[in-house]
């Protein structure tokens, strides 16, 4: 069972993470945190006194207790001896995730930088978790995949201290436009349209997509598929647009392709457009329960070209994925802006955003519409 003088602790740390208590500002007095946590004053001193040795606090003789401005402790830490670098994904172990993460830890360890992994689960409660660790144990800069991208973020904050605590961070696969952060990622809305267009340049006209909603990247994607179709002349069903969540990803679209598949006098779909390679996979299955033969009877094309692109007795058109080449590019980044904020001296070629450019890899799951 945790002790009391820890919740303490924690809550008041909290509270500097996220900006509540900031550099200099006197904290609450001994009296209201003990009527705030309903604890003896001896805990709240224990708490304190940890939180002082340990530099989150300081005390004033006869003034009180203050938060401390730890921005010059932290940034004297970026390109020091520490050599840390944290990397925040939605997933660790997952699909094209543990490719990224390789390709920005061999970039990072071949520079001598110690590689410390953290996993939200697209869940914004663990990001902000994962922040605070960050940010408490002084890391000298962070890479992110940031979590349901497509939403407005809670945890904005702690990405604004860390701007204050001079640590860089950089984000991978899409980014928080509010935040305009420097960011390595693909032009997933030309993604979505090549795949699109694929399958209208082999005269597919009735093409539905799936797309992934709560990460910017789907938003994107649906944006591309919208385009090509626009760009061709051809009218959209608004049936056969389908858009999911991270939560019914492994069962809304099944659910709908099984009801588009029911479609009579000719309204049933003869392409598929997949926000990735994972969701083909699921959707194939689908039309194996149908007896429907790919690409004779319906064409589906994926995107990421993962090792799930080729695992099956279908082998899936899909569009390219630079995977462990976006880890290694955002470490590369990572370490220029590193040497940037060092010292506070400005580099003359400003570090910038790289985006990489969608290539379709054509196999057997598409063919001309017969």
């Amino acid at each position: 069972m945790e002790t009391k003088y820890n919740i303490v602790k924690k809550a008041i740390m909290s509270k500097i993470l996220d900006g509540t208590f900031q550099p200099n500002q006197k904290i609450s007095s001994e009296s209201e945190m003990m009527k705030t946590f309903n604890v003896s004053r001896h805990t709240i001193r224990l708490a304190i006194g940890e939180l002082v040795n340990q530099g989150w606090l300081y005390r004033e003789q006869g003034a009180g207790t203050f938060c401390a401005d730890r921005s010059a402790k932290e940034g004297s830490n970026n390109g020091g001896s520490s050599r840390n670098i944290a990397i925040i994904t939605t997933y660790i172990s997952d699909y094209i995730f543990p490719s990224i993460i390789r390709g920005a830890e061999s970039y990072l360890s071949d520079n001598d930088y110690h590689v410390t992994l953290f996993s939200t689960n697209n869940d914004h409660d663990s990001e902000r978790r994962s922040l605070e660790r960050i940010i408490a144990q002084q890391y000298d800069g962070v890479i992110v995949e940031p979590t349901k991208s497509a939403f407005a973020n809670p945890n904005i904050n702690y990405y604004l201290n860390l701007e204050r605590l001079n640590i860089p961070y950089i984000m991978i696969n899409a980014y928080y436009d509010e935040l305009e952060p420097i960011n390595v990622v693909m032009d997933d809305e030309r993604g979505g349209y090549i795949q699109t267009e694929h399958l209208i340049k082999q005269g597919h006209s009735n093409i539905v997509g799936f797309f992934k909603t709560d990460d910017i990247q789907g938003s994107k994607r649906m944006k591309g598929y919208i385009k090509a179709h626009r760009k061709h002349h051809l009218s959209i069903n608004p049936k056969n647009i389908i858009s999911y969540n991270t939560i019914e990803k492994k069962q809304k679209p099944v659910e709908e392709l099984d009801k588009l598949l029911k479609q009579t006098n000719g309204d049933r779909p003869t392409g598929i457009v997949c926000y990735n390679d994972e969701l083909a996979i699921n959707l194939l299955d689908v039309l194996r329960e149908k007896n429907l033969q790919v690409p004779e009877d319906i064409s589906i094309v994926g995107y990421d070209d993962s090792f799930l692109a080729k695992v099956s007795e279908v082998k899936l058109t899909t569009i390219e994925h630079p995977q462990s080449k976006i880890g290694e590019t955002a470490a590369r980044v990572m370490l220029d802006m590193i040497k940037e904020t060092s010292g506070n001296q400005k580099k003359q070629n400003e570090v910038e955003s790289v985006i990489f450019e969608p290539k379709l890899i054509i196999r057997n799951s598409t063919s001309e519409i017969n």
